[in-house]
């Protein structure tokens, strides 16, 4: 049977142009930029991050003219890796939806290709749009503008190959429907980004392919073969029903897998402690009476790793593991304890594998079929203490992390979401205890410095009925700080907290060097400037718990219709024991010498 696959509105669309009545017809309606317009919105891309560029002017033209026909709307950033990051961040507010960019040809697309890489490592299925040569050069043996200087206009199509899974190139009116279609279509599939370059001279042009009202998407959904699901579950059940204290541990690709409900409903059916990788926070409600917190090796939630790895069995649902998330590959897991399910396929133990099983058929159907065991999650409570307080700041004493991150954690509900810096943040962002709808993303496979602030972007664009809440390093500022002008300039409401320890803190624990040093910033009076004026604004930069509670109050009360910006200056060797356990183990692995011939 086939699903439809459209936009469902939610708070976030509220403020989306109403679409036009029938009567509002106009003959330009029927051009292909306004057909690729109708296609974003359908599949809730309801907002394009653009920077402009003279290849993409006309179609920028065409997707503005469509705003007010149920449309999209046009955010400009302020370069093309940002608006791409933003992208990313929109997708993932939307639980894995598409987000989409437009910037112009080559200059722009090769400036996107770190965030487009990002968002594909991370499964979700951003739209990068780009503005093409003219269909007449095609052939021509020209050379032009913005390009490397040969007559060959693949440059940028063969970088985008390896990070997309599907590339159109649309010089030709005739296919063009066809080539857009395929190409958001096989993003939603694939959860993938995917790659659009339109001849910069056809946006504007009517072709009879191009309805006002488009054909619905129609995706025949993906079904597991169910002779292998029953196999998997029977194999999977005997495997823990045996076990004397097995645990579940969900990893970051449930979401890809549309899996989260089927992991807490066996969760719930089978009685194990609930674990999740630390990529994979924010997927489980941690509100769940057997969550144990985050199993992250040497670096754990407090008690998490000793359960997870002293269990005779373990499920993983949709792990990645990794040299971050392995900790340098220092797991105490065995593969023979392991029950790893990816997104279509259950491997149990060292073997049997079962393929084409979904994961949420599996979970689903697996929840019937185990007995309810609680041991694992009894040895929990006996030795679980419960973590300490920091110690109360004297007076005028200079402002910890772990006092910041107290008061973070006061600040949580559920129209809130974090989104945490590559960095320090990493690990004391886990630490927080994220009350029910409370939203969480960071980037930890791709762990692009400078990711979060187009992400916060993105999320507060999409997630209107959140106050978005970013814990960013200085040293990842730097290198993205000019998206708070665009953020300013939407009238967004996030709360920013730039930590400033001077320097690349993470980097400096992996391996420590002059480089890691950077110039110090003003950073609240960078704000100002973007600011200009214009917009509402609020920074505050504070050296002490008392400054710290002062902003924060101002954040939540006279200024919560601000974007506000809290400088938080911190001592730069005060950083979490966490990050220096994992350093060390990172460079060890990274610092390994050659294998033996």
């Amino acid at each position: 049977m086939d699903t439809t696959i459209g936009s469902v509105p939610t708070a976030s669309d509220a403020a989306a142009p109403p679409p036009a009545p029938a009567a509002a017809t106009a003959p330009r309606e029927a051009t292909l930029g306004r057909h690729l317009a109708r296609r974003l919105a359908e599949v809730g891309a309801r907002d394009v991050f653009t920077v402009p560029g003279d290849f993409n002017l006309t179609l920028l033209d065409e997707l503005e003219a469509e705003a007010g026909h149920g449309g999209v709307r046009l955010v400009g950033c302020c370069n093309e890796l940002n608006a791409a990051y933003a992208a990313d961040g929109y997708a993932r507010a939307r639980g894995g939806g598409v987000g989409a960019c437009a910037v112009t040809f080559t200059v722009g697309g090769l400036s996107a290709i770190n965030a487009v890489a990002g968002a594909f490592s991370e499964n979700l299925p951003v739209v990068c749009i780009v503005g093409g040569p003219n269909s007449n050069d095609y052939g021509s043996n020209r050379i032009l503008h913005h390009t490397i200087g040969l007559p060959d206009f693949t440059q940028e199509l063969r970088c985008f190959q390896t990070v997309t899974c599907y590339q159109a190139v649309v010089n030709n009116l005739e296919d063009a429907h066809e080539q857009i279609d395929a190409a958001i279509s096989t993003a939603i599939k694939e959860s993938k980004p995917v790659y659009i370059s339109i001849s910069c001279n056809l946006p504007s042009i009517p072709h009879p392919t191009f309805s006002r009202h488009p054909v619905p998407f129609f995706l025949s959904p993906r079904l597991s073969n169910q002779m292998n699901l029953e196999a998997a579950v029977e194999t999977a059940a005997a495997f823990l029903n045996k076990a004397v204290k097995p645990v579940l541990v969900g990893g970051p690709k449930m979401r890809v897998s549309k899996a989260c409900k089927s992991f807490v409903e066996l969760a719930d059916a089978c009685g194990y402690p609930v674990a999740v990788m630390p990529s994979a926070k924010g997927l489980v409600p941690e509100h769940h009476p057997r969550f144990i917190g985050t199993y992250w090796g040497a670096v754990s939630t407090p008690f998490c790793a000793e359960i997870v790895e002293s269990a005779d069995a373990y499920l993983f649902a949709g792990p990645i593991f990794n040299d971050y998330s392995s900790v340098g590959y220092s797991l105490l897991l065995k593969k023979e304890k392991a029950i790893i399910v990816q997104p279509d396929r259950v491997v149990i133990g060292h073997g049997p594998a079962f393929g084409c099983v979904l994961m949420k058929d599996f979970l689903h159907a697996l929840s019937a079929r185990l007995k309810k065991n609680t041991a694992a999650y009894e040895n929990y409570r006996r030795i679980y203490v419960p973590p300490g307080e920091p110690p109360l700041s004297e007076p005028g004493e200079p402002l910890r992390v772990n006092v910041l991150f107290q008061h973070i954690q006061k600040m949580l509900s559920a129209n809130s979401a974090v989104i945490a810096e590559t960095g320090d943040s990493w690990f004391n962002c886990q630490k927080l205890k994220l009350p029910e709808g409370c939203g969480y993303e960071f980037q930890m496979q791709y762990g692009s410095i400078g990711w979060s602030v187009g992400a916060t972007l993105g999320y507060a664009q999409a997630a209107k009925d959140k106050r978005v809440i970013a814990c960013i390093g200085d040293g990842s500022f730097q290198v993205t700080a000019q998206e708070v002008s665009t953020m300013l300039r939407w009238g967004q409401k996030s709360i920013i907290f730039l930590i400033n320890n001077g320097g690349y803190t993470i980097e400096v624990e992996i391996h420590d060097g002059p480089y890691n040093v950077i110039k110090n910033w003003n950073y609240t009076g960078v704000v100002e400037a973007f600011h200009n004026g214009e917009g509402k604004c609020y920074t505050a930069k504070v050296r002490t718990e008392e400054e710290l509670k002062e902003a924060i109050e101002e954040a939540q009360g006279p200024k919560k219709d601000c974007l506000c910006f809290i400088e938080v200056i911190v001592h730069k060797d005060d950083t979490s024991k966490e990050l220096l356990e994992w350093g060390s183990r990172v460079s060890a692995a990274n610092s390994r010498p050659p294998n033996p011939q």
